[in-house]
């Protein structure tokens, strides 16, 4: 990977096109986390490749390409939801998963949803893409103990909506059993009713 940084730097424009698809999907995650939606995050995307094409050179060190990417990338997402909490968006359709998108793509962007956006990024960025705290506040301009927090604020959001859905399921399950139960019990009176008719 390092070699590619440092071909692009020197202007090799195919080392660029390759670094950018290796990291493609970590921008993806990154973008998800902190956008809404797919067409945002694919304009936020789109806006960071041609930055860091227009920049590379002024990268000193390659083995930051990552950190530094993902900086630019930050800011232009929040750039896109500085513009949208201005406008209302409240004619566009819920987005609705894609037939292509697999299991694990839905249950990702599930999970995102249920957190608060100040926790989603540093989730994606710590557990998705292997950032270490230090780099993570390096990246959002953060105190290193305000990402360990929130770390764990998103833990603790995470497993409260995990097993508040769990309780909802579990509740649902008795209130069927205990239907299924009124309803055999009703067959089964009919039944008698109808025997002592006989």
């Amino acid at each position: 990977m390092i070699q590619l940084v440092k071909r692009s730097i020197s202007g090799d424009a195919d080392a660029f096109l390759e670094l950018m698809e290796k990291n493609s999907l970590a921008m993806y995650k990154v973008a998800r986390g902190i956008l809404d939606n797919d067409e945002d995050a694919a304009d936020a995307i789109q806006d960071t490749i041609l930055t860091c094409f227009e920049k590379i050179h002024t990268l000193k060190n390659p083995e930051y390409f990552k950190t530094w990417m993902i900086r630019i990338l930050i800011n232009e997402c929040n750039k896109i939801h500085r513009h949208y909490k201005n406008f209302s968006r409240a004619e566009e359709l819920p987005e609705v998963p894609g037939q292509d998108m697999s299991i694990e793509e839905f249950e990702f962007k599930e999970m995102l949803g249920m957190l608060d956006e100040s926790y989603r990024i540093i989730l994606v960025l710590y557990y998705v893409e292997g950032f270490r705290i230090a780099d993570i506040a390096s990246i959002l301009n953060m105190n290193e103990n305000t990402v360990k927090t929130r770390l764990v604020r998103a833990r603790m959001q995470l497993k409260q909506e995990y097993t508040s859905a769990e309780d909802n399921i579990q509740k649902k399950r008795l209130q069927q059993k205990k239907k299924k139960n009124r309803e055999f019990t009703g067959i089964a009176e009919g039944l008698q009713n109808i025997r002592m008719k006989i």
